[in-house]
């Protein structure tokens, strides 16, 4: 068995843990990384870095290297790498599954406002706020570059690259994060809104909580759908159960 894992999430390297602990001797498991953060947390297990050079690259990859089942466990708003993965999984006859965090649900207390994209956000921003809490990372900062009249903190984990908002601090920062030190950015930094995507778990929730103590709006960038007809996990130890499904004995 020959499993290759699309990662670079919390529940990628978690999976991986999984995996190498929990499959038959002689099991292979593979990360794979798209190599855009400058030092990642490495998982166990074989690891990869860098593109496939898109679906057909991926489906040639997955017969050369004889892959047995693919677990796409890549950050729910890694659309492209999604849709390359059920095309080449079905172009390469290997069973997939999507390892999803659940998204966050908005608690009595919260004002949330949910949008399609990050160009949606930044129509919204001005009429919500002056100083923004930007938690989007460092890609498509070119959507709020326009926006000269609002400051912006912007917290990532590698420095972003132009264009991006002419009125900016750069934060850099990983998580997980803890309630008291949001708490304290948003006061430090006299913070009115934050603009968030709807990537789930508990590593980075807490700046929900403390906006929603501040009383302050958050702008929520929905996620994008997981590609048709492709199974979804919750957890590595859902995706396992799959893995077991699917391989039989072998797993």
């Amino acid at each position: 068995m020959h499993v290759l894992i699309l990662g670079g999430t919390t529940e990628a390297r978690r999976l991986a843990e999984t995996l190498v602990a929990e499959l038959p001797a002689g099991a292979r498991v593979t990360s794979s990384l798209a190599g855009r953060v400058a030092s990642p947390k490495l998982p166990p297990g074989e690891v990869r870095v860098g593109g496939f050079g898109g679906a057909d690259g991926l489906a040639a990859w997955l017969r050369t290297h004889r892959v047995s089942a693919l677990i796409d466990a890549t950050h729910p708003f890694a659309e492209t790498i999604s849709f390359n993965a059920a095309a080449a999984a079905a172009a390469a006859h290997v069973p997939l599954l999507a390892l999803r965090r659940p998204g966050w649900v908005p608690a009595e207390g919260d004002t949330w406002h949910p949008v399609g994209s990050l160009a949606e956000a930044a129509e919204v921003l001005p009429g919500l706020g002056q100083r923004v809490f930007l938690t989007t990372g460092r890609m498509g900062l070119a959507a709020f570059a326009g926006l000269d009249r609002l400051w912006f903190l912007m917290r990532s984990v590698d420095a972003p690259d132009a264009p991006h908002p002419p009125r900016m601090e750069v934060l850099l920062d990983r998580g997980p994060f803890t309630l008291e030190g949001e708490r304290e950015l948003i006061r430090r930094h006299r913070i009115d809104v934050v603009v968030t995507k709807d990537s789930g778990g508990a590593a980075t929730a807490p700046k929900l909580a403390a906006a929603r103590e501040a009383g302050i709006p958050v702008v929520v960038v929905r996620r994008p759908p997981v590609p048709g007809g492709v199974s979804v996990a919750g957890t590595p130890q859902e995706a396992l159960a799959w893995l077991r499904a699917q391989g039989g004995s072998q797993a």
